[in-house]
């Protein structure tokens, strides 16, 4: 019976913190990890639930999204959304991290012009092939690659597929350091295009800063610097009024309009050819798997899934 009544209480206990809901856009200093920020934040807020979308290395720098409670179940779209980054190649020294923090593991002598640069670019645009980091968070055998990496362990990752939209030389600072404008989708490894752009260009590198200037439709200037957020001594807490809808995360997501009637059908599981929506889908939804926001008047349904010639519901929001 104490066995039974103490599960009980465990069932019974209150979650600790406040129950808030919603987006916090936070501008991510360099030197802490994306765990960490999440675990300031919810200390400040004295928040329930806190996770974030989209992890930035220590290094990085830039807009970190951090949902709050409900803001929790949109995670997985955020991470597959749009992303915008500003990085600074240093050329002749590889690092086995694959950027500043890491240790040389080779030098070259040759620095390529900045028209072999542009001509070693087209190859990493579009649908790629990458590998890894080997320092990341991939899974080898049921362990971090990171953490095999830490322990001196050789460590061969596959390539994977990633998206690159926009990979652009913006300045060519020095003969050592240039820096390049990329607008990726998910998974693509910021590090690893360093590293194989400067091997492309015959030389080896590595990533010297990294800035992240947008994750889907949150963009810098809307970004809160860490500092401002965290309390010290007397300061009061952050306002909850700081956070944004927890719908704004889909907002980059193309919408459709459906009536009353194909929204009540898709509320309940049901899947709808796609004849019935001629001229209505959004040019910029993808018919092969792409997602859209699905909207009765100007309320928020929720996210179905194209493909096959149908309308998927996904994730819906509320009962048609």
């Amino acid at each position: 019976m104490a066995g039974q009544n103490g599960h009980r209480g465990r069932q019974n206990r209150k979650p600790k913190g406040r129950p808030l809901d919603g987006w916090l856009i936070v501008d991510k200093p360099t030197g802490m990890g994306s765990t960490d920020v999440v675990t300031k934040l919810k200390r400040a807020f004295d928040a329930q639930k806190v996770g974030h979308g989209g992890t930035l290395d220590p290094l990085a720098t830039g807009i970190l999204p951090i949902a709050f409670g409900a803001a929790t179940k949109a995670v997985p779209y955020v991470m597959d959304s749009t992303k915008v980054y500003r990085f600074t190649l240093k050329m002749g020294d590889e690092r086995d991290s694959d950027d500043a923090d890491g240790k040389t593991i080779a030098t070259s002598d040759h620095r390529p012009t900045n028209e072999q640069i542009e001509a070693a670019l087209p190859a990493f645009r579009g649908d790629i092939m990458q590998v890894p980091p080997i320092f990341s968070a991939i899974k080898v055998n049921g362990e971090r690659a990171y953490d095999l990496a830490r322990e001196g362990q050789e460590i061969q990752l596959q390539p994977r597929p990633a998206r690159v939209d926009r990979f652009e030389l913006v300045e060519r600072v020095d003969d050592d350091t240039a820096v390049f404008h990329v607008q990726s989708g998910k998974g693509v490894y910021m590090r690893s295009l360093a590293r194989d752009l400067a091997r492309a260009a015959g030389t080896v590198g590595h990533i010297a800063a990294l800035r992240r200037l947008r994750v889907g439709p949150f963009l810098e200037e809307a970004a809160i610097p860490l500092d401002s957020l965290i309390v010290t001594g007397d300061t009061p807490p952050p306002s909850p009024a700081l956070l944004l809808p927890v719908t704004t995360a889909l907002d980059d997501i193309p919408a459709l309009a459906v009536t009353e009637a194909e929204a009540a059908r898709l509320s309940f599981g049901q899947e709808l050819s796609l004849v019935e929506f001629m001229g209505r889908v959004p040019q910029a939804a993808n018919p092969d798997g792409g997602l859209v926001r699905v909207l009765s008047g100007e309320r928020l349904m929720g996210l179905c899934r194209l493909g096959e010639g149908l309308l998927r519901p996904e994730r819906w929001l509320t009962r048609g």
